[in-house]
């Protein structure tokens, strides 16, 4: 059977950055509450910046430095906002989708020296268990001829060229390294591929 996706909810929600339609999806592949932050109109449009974001609740809700979530999820916002459209996907897929429970507990095997790549296959895990499906199926809903993805992710890139999305640019999204991040960062590079320069330190 074909995945089903239905759009239950429209509302406006005013953010720091803009204004935006939040769509709430319902889905048949998960139960997860996934959501779509529509800045303008973007149906039937084309190079349209689009941000995938999989939810992160150490670093989007609390501002955790461990990582560069928060800062990545604020940066994709503003870019949205410049560009006087685009979309926001957020996706329920903590951890790289391996959930909350299991990556505090990769958190503290960080601290006792293992990488972030390591940790996740300590615990039984792929470094990288997300999937896109559904953000396609979001994507397609919304009517979109052709996207510049806010990434650094080149599987992500991949998986949604895949899935039938046109991907036709990418929009770097770089965040200033600091202590509490730069080995997270280094070890997106060197083991998962993403398309960073080599972290630089912020100024003290």
């Amino acid at each position: 059977m074909k995945p089903q996706l239905e759009d239950l909810v429209q509302t406006p929600i005013p953010t720091r950055y803009g204004e935006f339609i939040l769509h709430y999806y319902n889905n048949s592949i998960d139960d997860k509450e996934h959501v779509a932050l529509v800045r303008g109109d973007v149906s039937a449009k084309e190079h349209v910046p689009v941000r995938i974001h999989s939810e992160c609740f150490t670093g989007d809700v609390l501002g955790s430095r461990r990582c560069d979530c928060g800062e990545q999820l604020a940066m994709a916002m503003k870019l949205i906002d410049q560009a006087g459209f685009g979309v926001l996907i957020y996706l329920r897929q903590e951890g790289r989708g391996i959930g909350l429970l299991k990556k505090l507990q990769a958190y503290n095997l960080q601290d006792q020296g293992m990488d972030t790549v390591d940790a996740n296959i300590h615990l039984g895990h792929l470094a990288d268990e997300r999937e896109y499906s559904i953000a396609a199926l979001m994507l397609d809903d919304l009517k979109i001829k052709s996207v510049e993805l806010i990434t650094n992710n080149p599987k992500k890139i991949d998986a949604l060229k895949k899935l039938g999305i046109n991907v036709v640019n990418r929009i770097a999204i770089e965040v200033v390294a600091h202590d509490d991040n730069l080995g997270y960062l280094k070890t997106k590079a060197k083991k998962m591929a993403h398309m960073l320069f080599e972290p630089k330190k912020e100024k003290d």
